[in-house]
């Protein structure tokens, strides 16, 4: 069957063809950044596709161009609370991932990381069907020098009480209630550790370093670093992540990881700065703010794991991962996107030592 590009840049196919042994998937978060990309490429594979997402944080457009193919339904719902569905496999990404989102309504985080674990693995339990959970590399917080880059087997430096704590304990539990479903009830489960990762459908005002980044510049802004930008991260494109997520998914070796998933390439906060200055062309000026509290020193992953399990590893180049992200970001109409939250990267930290005093 022929392919053709769409208008998105998507590879579309006859919508009423036939595929070999598609499954029915489900996908929570799935109208998110992440998400969206993924139900495409399982759309694209001729899955039966269910995307559920609440649209806190999530874009209608970011899956707006599936909505056209018979083999992929949109629900509204939330994960905290229960759903009835029939499925043969489940990637439970539903939650905030940036601070400024999951620091809004920190309770709320909580819950939709714990409970939407707990009423995605009671599904799974009951349909007997294979569950792969999105956890993130803030599961190890501020890693100690010997730990870096943070292997898999690293138990984490995280404070359970700070200003993050509801997004990384959160996902800490939620991979906790995973194992403790798979050894009690035998659920077939797959773990994935994601690190940062950027890419087209970035919500332009998510608060994310890459996608702040890029919107300054493109606007002729500041570019706001905060603390001295040597804090170092890893940046893994969107596509490149999506195929390791599907790996796990298909593999059947029985491995459940948890496996790191993320770009090894590390650079400091004031070189992806640079960088993006440089493609965008832009005269933005670097001014330096406090570092929020909690904010992680180093970020890099271990990947030999995802190597020798999944025979995984990025491809895409941090640079030209941009120039995408970038490309997009020029093409977008900002007069349609509004911030989820009026919350901002410091606005936790200040009311934390105003409550300390």
């Amino acid at each position: 069957m022929q392919k053709t590009m769409s208008a998105t840049g998507l590879n579309t196919m006859d919508k009423d063809k036939k595929y070999h042994n598609p499954q029915r998937i489900l996908v929570t978060g799935g109208a998110g950044f992440l998400g969206s990309h993924l139900c495409e490429r399982l759309v694209l594979e001729g899955h039966d596709v269910i995307c559920l997402d609440n649209f806190f944080t999530s874009q209608k457009d970011n899956i707006r161009h599936l909505l056209h193919y018979n083999n992929f339904e949109l629900i509204r719902h939330d994960v905290t609370e229960p759903i009835l569905i029939e499925v043969d496999k489940i990637y439970n990404l539903a939650c905030p991932a940036s601070p400024v989102h999951y620091q809004y309504n920190p309770i709320k985080t909580m819950k939709t990381s714990w409970l939407g674990a707990m009423h995605m693995l009671g599904c799974a339990k009951r349909c007997r069907a294979r569950i792969l959970q999105t956890s993130t590399s803030e599961v190890y917080g501020d890693p100690t020098p010997e730990y870096h880059p943070q292997p898999e087997e690293y138990r984490g430096n995280v404070s359970c009480i700070g200003i993050r704590s509801c997004y990384d304990e959160g996902k800490r539990a939620a991979e906790t209630l995973f194992f403790d479903f798979h050894r009690q009830n035998n659920v077939d489960i797959k773990v994935v550790r994601i690190f940062n990762t950027y890419g087209p459908r970035m919500h332009p005002y998510d608060g994310r370093v890459v996608s702040n980044f890029i919107l300054q510049a493109i606007k002729g802004e500041d570019i706001t670093i905060y603390g001295d930008g040597s804090q170092t991260r890893s940046f893994c494109y969107v596509d490149d992540l999506v195929e390791a997520m599907v790996r796990m998914m298909e593999d059947e070796t029985g491995f459940t990881g948890p496996v790191n998933i993320g770009n090894p390439g590390e650079f400091t906060i004031k070189e992806l700065a640079e960088q993006i200055i440089e493609l965008t062309g832009s005269k933005s000026q670097i001014i330096y703010l406090p570092l929020p509290a909690d904010d992680p020193l180093q970020r890099k992953p271990n990947i030999d794991l995802a190597k020798e399990k999944l025979g995984w590893e990025p491809k895409i180049l941090l640079r030209e991962g941009l120039q995408k992200t970038i490309d997009y970001f020029q093409s977008l109409d900002l007069s349609k996107f509004k911030k989820p939250t009026n919350h901002t990267a410091h606005k936790n930290t200040e009311l934390d030592a105003e409550l300390k005093k």
